[in-house]
């Protein structure tokens, strides 16, 4: 064994065979190439061992990734309005909408923040001769709520109908068509792009006109639009200040705290997939303590020979660790490839864009090769140690 494995008193100086002129890999890393020698030598052992480390790799990167992604494509929804803040008649206001007197208490008590007025009614739309009842909203200014799909809103809007998406998708209305509300024809001058269900007035299945093709100057609601988190949630202090006293004159709804509550959420839940994922690494890392358990059994002689000709316990140590590290890194290097697969996968279902990687998508990839690695040398440590302490006499007797 020690004419074709290393020697482990090495001696120093020039005479060491690392140091010595033509070197081989073998002779610059002994430990290293027997400890992979030993494990070719059990190959489809080694493979499955390997593939266990993979699998949990795998199952913490991934989830850790799927939870990361689907987070942020919901806060993402959320974060559009996470900033505004709305402002809706209260049960002692002893009606159901803003007279123009309530609206410009609002303003004043907002300071210079940017509202928006909403008027709300529902209506007769007409289009190719079929007749529904459908919500209308009054907007001066739809722009600075939604996004524009196809046609052109105006920045003084006076005449014309904006269509939602999905009204839009059910009827076949396209800009440039007419509708007509309660007798009145409109053309449409725009549709608006999809809003989802995060968004304080929701037009997808509704109709936009101007203001003043409303009756009454009264309002359903007022946005509050704000530059930050912090600045809604002082505009709504301000607000609730000024309009409620004893009275609940208006009732205010704080997206912010809303997105920072899902936020959490959403934490706790990745903290429970990667948990999940864990479990499986652990039962892996079980997989390698039965590898090297058997491996320590079966080469009982070997290392007794070992121990005879001059291996220290270190150095019997050291190649069973390194064997179990070998693992760990293969299975860690594979599950880390599949896991970033997967990753743009699931980048490219909820973001759009498969190489939409956070900070946080790298750590999950980091953790799991850094456990998968550990849990290895972790499980490999109690049968190295258990082999490094055979009595060389004992082992070669095979008893």
């Amino acid at each position: 064994m020690s004419r074709d494995g290393p020697s482990w008193r090495a001696p120093s100086g020039p005479d060491r065979p690392e140091d010595a002129p033509g070197a081989t890999l073998v002779d610059r890393f002994p430990v290293l190439a027997l400890a992979a020698r030993n494990l070719t030598r059990t190959k489809t052992r080694s493979v499955l061992a390997a593939l266990g480390i993979a699998i949990g790799v795998i199952a913490i990167a991934s989830l850790g990734m799927f939870g990361s992604a689907f987070q942020r494509s919901q806060m993402e929804n959320i974060g559009q309005i996470g900033n505004d803040v709305a402002v809706a008649p209260g049960e002692d206001l002893g009606r159901d909408n803003f007279t123009e007197t309530q609206l410009r208490e609002i303003q004043r008590a907002a300071g210079g923040t940017e509202l928006v007025a909403v008027k709300r009614d529902s209506r007769e739309v007409t289009f190719r001769g079929e007749t529904q009842n459908r919500t209308v909203y009054g907007l001066a200014d739809p722009n600075s709520l939604y996004d524009v799909r196809q046609g052109f809103i105006p920045d003084q809007w006076r005449d014309g109908a904006v269509v939602g998406s999905q009204l839009a998708a059910d009827e076949g209305i396209r800009a440039g068509e007419a509708l007509t509300v309660d007798g009145q024809t409109f053309r449409v001058v725009a549709v608006l792009d999809e809003t989802g269900q995060a968004v304080i007035v929701n037009p997808d299945n509704a109709v936009l006109l101007p203001p003043d093709r409303f009756d009454e100057n009264t309002y359903a609601q007022v946005v509050v639009l704000s530059e930050s988190t912090a600045e809604a949630n002082r505009t709504a202090m301000d607000i609730r200040t000024a309009m409620n006293g004893r009275q609940q004159r208006v009732q205010i709804f704080e997206f912010g705290q809303l997105a920072d509550q899902i936020n959490q959420l959403f934490f706790q839940l990745n903290l429970f997939l990667v948990g999940i994922g864990a479990v499986s690494l652990v039962v892996a890392g079980t997989s390698i303590l039965n590898v090297m358990l058997m491996s320590t059994v079966e080469r009982r002689e070997e290392i007794g020979v070992l121990r005879a000709v001059g291996f220290e316990k270190r150095a019997v140590l050291r190649i069973l660790l390194t064997e179990a590290g070998i693992l760990g890194l293969a299975g860690g290097t594979v599950g880390v490839v599949v896991s970033f697969l997967i990753g743009a996968g699931v980048n490219s279902l909820f973001l759009g864009d498969p190489l939409a990687f956070d900070t946080l998508s790298v750590f999950y990839l980091a953790a799991g090769f850094a456990f998968g690695v550990g849990s290895s040398l972790l499980s490999g440590a109690y049968p190295a140690w258990k082999a490094a302490t055979l009595d060389p006499v004992q082992a070669l007797r095979g008893s």
